[in-house]
């Protein structure tokens, strides 16, 4: 194989083309890099990310149907093709344009039939990864192990009832936060597919939990070692492949890092189609997270909200972008997160076009997302809107409850004095109109 070998001939660098027509779809329309808002360039706000495993690794095959993805980068032995696999990733993150990708360990180099030999593939495809990221410019936002795919791993990792099992986890992640330190991640994720349970009936809800928590502080104290500078990330989820996983939303994961005393080493990696199969709204996790300061990367997709499994699609909502972006500049970034495109095109969309187009639009959308939240901050309509529904708690014992100081005696002498509160109209559609506006 030549090393200068071309992927994705015919196709140049994508083009900011503002003025470009509706059916030109290999040009951003929206998304500059070099515009500034609000103090920061787009490209610094928005942090795009193409995650590996669905961009490069995926075939199209699903539970109903075989491949329909020939990618010649996926030819020739394991070893052979990762490489390929791996020049024809970097090839398209210059050419779209992106200054960051994310992987598993399993998707840059494949398992060997030992841990040793596993890890001398993973070190020998890291070496080339590194020698393209110097060339490039490109950057790992993240990297996370994949522990939920292997036989292995068929009841949990970190919370596998055999400590064996525990125990193989433990050891393919200290490999991964050795990769992440070499290549310079600037995050690590963990998301735990298979930590949860199909039956209560032969579950140890506690001893689960208890286990999940010491394997994440024996990893915290690994990094600490080693001197990794990567920021944790746990990626919530409710269901899929287990019926039940622990993560199950942000709101979940804050309570289990709270009651074990890891909030201080992690933060959360939300994906809103995750989000959406709980039953919440799409940037529902994201706001969520945000409040509670845990907010630290977002997977950038969507899924169908009429289907109850994770369909992976590349978000094209301009409403969910610019509800997503309003608090991402509202909480002053995401740095060193990003927005990872972990999405797929479809299993029908087999051109090599159809990856560039699925990421050009939802990178647009995301975008247009992001003009929207800067122009619905800087008006400040609707924030006058919030901050006078709430203005009886700025002053008099409205502030005592605001800065922690009210009693319930304080409550009871005022309702005594005052009677019956009015009824005040929550004006629903009313904020609903006026975001509407901005979209």
């Amino acid at each position: 194989m030549a090393a200068r070998e071309e992927f994705f001939a015919g196709f140049q660098k994508i083009p900011y083309l503002p003025s470009a027509g509706p059916g030109n779809v290999l040009c951003f329309k929206h998304y500059n890099a070099e515009e500034v808002l609000m103090g920061r360039t787009m490209e610094d706000w928005l942090r795009f990310s193409v995650c590996y495993w669905h961009s490069f690794c995926g075939t199209g095959a699903d539970p109903f149907g075989f491949q329909t993805l020939h990618r010649s980068w996926n030819e020739g032995t394991p070893m052979e093709s990762a490489k390929k696999r791996l020049r024809a990733a970097f090839e398209f993150f210059t050419k779209l344009g992106v200054k960051y990708y994310t992987f598993h360990d399993r998707d840059m180099a494949p398992e060997g039939s030992t841990l040793e030999e596993s890890n001398r593939n993973l070190d020998e495809i890291t070496d080339l990864a590194l020698q393209l990221q110097n060339k490039t410019g490109v950057k790992v936002l993240w990297i996370t192990c994949n522990l939920f795919a292997h036989p292995r791993y068929m009841n949990g990792a970190a919370t596998n009832p055999d400590f064996h099992v525990l125990a193989f986890a433990c050891a393919q992640v200290k490999k991964g936060l050795e990769v992440a330190k070499k290549l310079g991640a600037e995050n690590f994720v963990f998301w735990g597919g298979r930590e949860g349970f199909h039956s209560i009936h032969n579950t140890d809800v506690a001893a689960e939990l208890k286990h999940m928590a010491n394997f994440f502080k024996m990893a915290v104290k690994y990094k600490e070692k080693i001197g990794a500078k990567c920021q944790f990330l746990i990626e919530p989820k409710p269901k899929e492949p287990c019926k039940h996983q622990y993560d199950y939303d942000a709101m979940s994961v804050i309570g289990f890092l709270k009651h074990y005393g890891l909030e201080s080493h992690f933060k959360l990696n939300v994906e809103p189609n995750h989000t959406t199969l709980a039953g919440h709204s799409y940037e529902h996790d994201v706001v969520m997270a945000s409040v509670f300061g845990m907010l630290g990367s977002v997977d950038s997709n969507t899924g169908s909200p009429d289907l109850g499994w994770d369909t992976d699609q590349f978000p094209m909502d301009i409403k969910n972008t610019t509800m997503v972006m309003k608090t991402i500049i509202e909480q002053g970034g995401l740095q060193p997160g990003g927005l990872n495109f972990d999405a797929k095109v479809r299993r029908e969309s087999t051109d090599l076009e159809d990856l560039f187009i699925a990421h050009i639009g939802a990178m647009d959308a995301f975008a247009r997302g992001l003009r929207n939240a800067v122009r619905v901050i800087e008006d400040g309509i609707i924030t006058s809107m919030v901050k006078e529904r709430y203005s009886s708690f700025r002053h008099s014992l409205g502030q005592k409850v605001e800065d922690g100081s009210a009693t319930l005696e304080d409550m009871e002498a005022f309702v005594k004095q005052n009677g019956e509160p009015s009824v005040t109209s929550g004006k629903q559609e009313k904020y609903e109109s006026v975001f509407n506006h901005y979209i």
